[in-house]
């Protein structure tokens, strides 16, 4: 089920808010938690029951190796015999099972080439979110084994593991951010303030992906469908089309998210902050799907060792955490080469060298560049990244690098304008239709550069998540939020599909 659909806009989620404030009202607290988790459990097996199975056995099995673990005394001889056994277990298990159904025939695929062997792949179907859940639980196993957090019920395991708003695209929530709010009774009450703010993030968060993301997403399929025919100009225009198209997708799916989690009087974690902002690679990566992020400095980069075994060290532990990154987004080399360009750009912040004026005066720095020149640095070298990321192939993201340094012009940018053939300009395309014939592409042309000011101008503004925090919502923004939910409403016969469900 999507956010961006009828079906839950007007028939699942005010069933479940409806059932979960009726419930608590009750005092049913343990029945809201179960009919949260059914729905939960509803809302991703809506996609494919298939998903079903695979969730709620790696549910059972995380949550038995936590039971288990409950069993032996911490004063016992063996209990750090058995957190050991159990962290390589949770460990194990975990990433098995993601690389069974994620990497299993990309690994089978890359042996077949090396060894010129003939191997069938086993074409497995990929369960949403998959990367995002494993994950969460990855997390709880490891600091079980370690002794940093406590055995739930499993009801709350389990809710805590399916709460719909994160299930699909994260953020990835940890225990000690989650159980503790579905464990407060407290939170069980309807808040008027955090159900407003919660539509109002929710909303804008439509807005951005119907809106802006998916017509975006126009301009920008056509262009990778074309990468062998695209000229220099029109490169930039698909590339800058992707970024937005990615930038817009993802920020909104976590004002989404955030926002759902509000009308339930849950908190979510930040997890998207106006990365477009950043003026270094280093500081992008403090914006840009921030509990990704965390996972990786917690749970492996601080085990390798951090920066407490040496610069050299250091540097090699901070690839090694972008190198990974990207292979956790997809099973591609194309995934690898943008994970390692990202992990060779943080390194060279990392030295020292050049640093950005008013964002590192704290740290040495041989040379300091204005902020505005960082932020066109690194808002450069990001675009340029996406070629790997978004390109099928390694043939294709290197086509895209000849395309744009080629110096062609083709006339291929008209092209490109062309798919923004939409509904919302259909009265103004109707009219230059039959007065001036001619100038048709160039109110397409037009329209492609107002889009993309429009991107940079939302991309400085205060985001989403500043906005429904700050003050109250007046009856102007009240006004804008009823007319934006009415738009996407009629848009979503267009419904697609988020960028990061793949992932």
């Amino acid at each position: 089920m999507l956010f961006n659909s009828y079906i839950f806009i007007f028939i699942f989620l005010p069933l479940t808010l409806l059932g979960w404030y009726v419930l608590n009202r009750q005092k049913m607290y343990k029945y809201a938690n179960i009919f949260l988790a059914g729905m939960s459990l509803w809302f991703y097996g809506y996609f494919n029951a298939y998903y079903l199975t695979v969730i709620l056995v790696s549910i059972s099995l995380n949550y038995g190796l936590s039971f288990l673990l409950t069993r032996i005394s911490p004063e016992s001889s063996r209990a750090k015999l058995w957190n050991r056994t159990g962290l390589f277990a949770g460990i194990l298990l975990n990433l098995g099972i993601l690389f069974y159904f994620k990497y299993y025939d990309f690994f089978i695929e890359n042996i077949n080439l090396v060894f010129q062997t003939d191997f069938t792949l086993k074409k497995i179907l990929l369960p949403l979110g998959i990367s995002f859940f494993t994950f969460q639980q990855l997390s709880f196993v490891i600091d079980r084994c370690l002794g940093k957090c406590e055995h739930y019920s499993f009801i709350n395991y389990v809710t805590f593991v399916t709460f719909f708003p994160q299930l699909i695209a994260g953020p990835i929530v940890l225990y000690k951010e989650m159980i503790p709010q579905f464990e407060d009774t407290g939170k069980r009450s309807f808040d008027a303030s955090s159900f407003s703010r919660g539509i109002y993030l929710f909303v804008l968060g439509l807005a951005k992906k119907v809106l802006l993301a998916d017509t975006f997403a126009l301009m920008a399929n056509y262009g990778f469908a074309q990468t062998f025919s695209l000229d220099s100009i029109s490169t930039i225009a698909v590339i800058l089309s992707y970024t937005f198209e990615l930038y817009f997708d993802f920020s909104g799916y976590s004002d989404m998210a955030m926002g759902l989690g509000k009308m339930f009087n849950i908190d979510l974690p930040v997890n998207f902050n106006s990365p477009y902002r950043s003026c270094s690679i280093k500081e992008f990566w403090q914006r840009w799907h921030i509990t990704l992020s965390r996972f990786f400095i917690t749970y492996v980069y601080i085990p390798l060792g951090g920066s407490r075994k040496g610069y050299l060290r250091m540097l090699l532990n901070t690839f090694i955490v972008f190198l990974l990154s990207g292979l956790w987004h997809g099973a591609a080399w194309t995934y690898v080469a943008w994970g390692a360009m990202h992990g060779v750009m943080v390194v060279w912040d990392s030295l020292g060298i050049i640093g950005v004026e008013g964002r590192d005066e704290k740290r040495p720095c041989r040379f300091h560049i204005p902020a505005w020149l960082g932020w066109l640095f690194t808002f450069s070298l990001f675009n340029l990244s996406l070629f790997f990321f978004r390109s099928q192939s390694m043939a294709g993201a290197l086509q895209l690098f000849k395309n744009l340094f080629s110096g062609k012009f083709t006339g291929k940018i008209y092209e490109v304008a062309a798919q923004l053939d939409i509904s919302e300009i259909y009265v103004i395309r109707q009219a230059i239709d039959m007065v001036l014939p001619d100038m048709i592409n160039y109110l397409y042309l037009i329209f492609m550069f107002l889009l993309f000011a429009l991107a940079f101008y939302l991309v400085f503004r205060p985001n989403a998540y500043e906005r429904a925090m700050r003050g109250e919502l007046t009856s102007r923004r009240c006004w804008i939020i009823s007319i934006l939910l009415i738009w996407c409403i009629v848009s979503l016969s267009q419904v697609s599909t988020f960028l990061y469900f793949n992932f």
